[in-house]
């Protein structure tokens, strides 16, 4: 029988959130922490997901013939089962074809952490279905059938999460109307982060929201933020692009401080910010809509432990990473 491993990476934002919703670049980049998922052709049309860590240790769903039975020692379903579901669903109708599969669901990230979770669930999920169909998807397409997963489920979604999960890389991305506009970014190292994680108080729905409401308010003042968070992503792109460490640590510094004054951090989050420059990072910042979520801190490598041992200690948790790392991967297990 048919078995493929498929992975995708998460992603942070390095650069130019909420901004990006109004017309300014942002610069997103793939990190070395994948989730994984094995997929496996079965004798029927059930589908079988066991999702080993996705916040719910054990959760084993079987879809039926309009049939969903959760089984769990807590009880209690989850949300990234939707996207796998669903995921399973936009590639047989874009293949016009379906088999049942035994999906293995296994992650190296916390679920709405605001890394992408979700976006690397559905982009692993696709291509490993599609392989065990005897479909070779190109990244643009998987990309594109990802996208659609996440909205179709959160009823509206930026392409951003699903593009980088499936291309890897660091990207340079912008919006013109529905029009995504994207630009590879060579950089010359795997620049090391440590990325840290608090709860949630907000959703990224509400977090947009909130941002919309202030500009309603004080539309002048809001504009001229996201025009200088759009003249530091610019900045830092540059930078980037020279592999000046310290002038993309000091944007990055300069970015959280307009993405704080939006009202789109929390404290939990400005404590973890100051905390990893006090420590010796050389920039910190939010990363994704805030509301809490994670924060991510540009070390240099003699530093990452000590940075990474502060954060631990006030954040639920904490994880080097470096970015710039591939996207979707492939590969067949057994045919």
């Amino acid at each position: 029988m048919v078995k493929v491993l498929a992975s995708a990476p998460g992603k942070v934002t390095l650069f130019g959130e909420h901004a990006v919703v109004y017309g300014y670049p942002a610069i997103v980049t793939a990190i070395n922490k994948r989730v994984y998922v094995e997929a496996e052709l079965r004798n029927d049309n059930e589908i079988k997901i066991n999702a080993q860590d996705l916040r719910v240790p054990g959760l084993i769903v079987s879809i039926g013939e309009g049939e969903v039975v959760v089984t769990t020692d807590y009880g209690r379903s989850l949300a990234a089962m939707s996207y796998l579901s669903k995921a399973i669903e936009v590639t047989s109708k874009f293949l016009n074809e379906r088999k049942g599969v035994n999906l293995v669901v296994t992650s190296e990230m916390p679920v709405g952490a605001g890394l992408g979770t979700s976006a690397a669930v559905s982009v692993a999920t696709i291509a490993a279905y599609a392989t065990c169909l005897g479909h070779e998807l190109s990244s643009e397409v998987i990309a594109q059938l990802g996208w659609q997963v996440e909205k179709e489920v959160q009823g509206i979604a930026s392409p951003m999460d699903t593009t980088i999960s499936a291309l890897g890389g660091t990207l340079k991305l912008w919006y013109e109307g529905t029009t995504v506009h994207k630009t590879p970014l060579a950089l010359s190292s795997e620049l090391p982060l440590v990325i840290s994680y608090v709860e949630r108080e907000k959703t990224t729905k509400e977090m947009v929201a909130k941002v919309k409401e202030l500009r309603n308010r004080h539309s002048e003042l809001v504009d001229e933020i996201m025009k200088s968070i759009g003249f530091v992503t610019n900045k830092a792109e540059q930078a980037l692009l020279k592999n000046d460490l310290s002038e993309v640590g000091l944007l990055m510094n300069v970015n959280h401080g307009l993405l704080d004054a939006l009202g789109v951090s929390t404290r939990r989050l400005n404590e973890l910010v100051y905390l990893a420059r006090s420590s010796g990072a050389l920039g910190s910042k939010l990363t994704g809509a805030g509301g809490g979520g994670a924060t991510i801190s540009l070390v240099q490598n003699s530093k990452a432990e000590l940075v990474l041992n502060v954060l631990s200690m006030f954040s639920l948790m904490s994880f080097k990473a470096v970015i710039n790392t591939e996207g979707v991967k492939v590969k067949v297990l057994a045919k």
